[in-house]
């Protein structure tokens, strides 16, 4: 029992560098057995991940879920896509969305609530430039160094 922890908190810590987030939606996830079983064990990656319409659906592609240890045969395939749930109204809104050049759904955060179903937060984003990107080490920096010169 000490592979288990106890609040599963996944991020996709690439997600805020890479893309401005827009806008943020909580969106259930479907999963097998045993892909909640080892994302209950934390092991999983939302890097490169991204969401997409198909059929008037919301799935998301790239988020790697790692087999669980103990399956047997009924184990999962670890890359597969996942369908999200969300809504009409909202997946209308990101259909919409998407239709816009230089826009994407991004995974931003996955994790378990307390009724025991996991959730994904999803975010409309924008792609950054380079010099967006040093723009925003640079914001990030000066505000550490004044937080840390406020605890003085």
């Amino acid at each position: 029992m000490s592979d288990f922890k106890k609040e599963i908190v996944i991020k996709n810590k690439r997600a805020t560098f890479d893309y401005e987030i827009l806008e943020t939606w909580m969106a259930g996830i479907v999963l097998y057995g045993t892909e909640i079983k080892a994302l209950r064990m934390g092991k999983a990656s939302l890097v490169d991940c991204y969401c997409y319409m198909d059929r008037g659906e919301l799935y998301i592609r790239g988020m790697n879920i790692a087999e669980y240890r103990w399956g047997t045969y009924n184990n999962h395939i670890p890359k597969r896509d996942r369908k999200l749930l969300l809504n009409r109204k909202e997946l209308n809104k990101i259909q919409r969305a998407l239709q816009d050049k230089g826009l994407t759904v991004v995974g931003i955060r996955m994790f378990i609530n307390d009724r025991g179903l996991a959730k994904v937060m999803i975010g409309l984003a924008r792609g950054r430039k380079n010099f967006d990107k040093r723009d925003y080490i640079k914001e990030k920096d000066a505000r550490r160094e004044m937080d840390r010169a406020m605890k003085r």
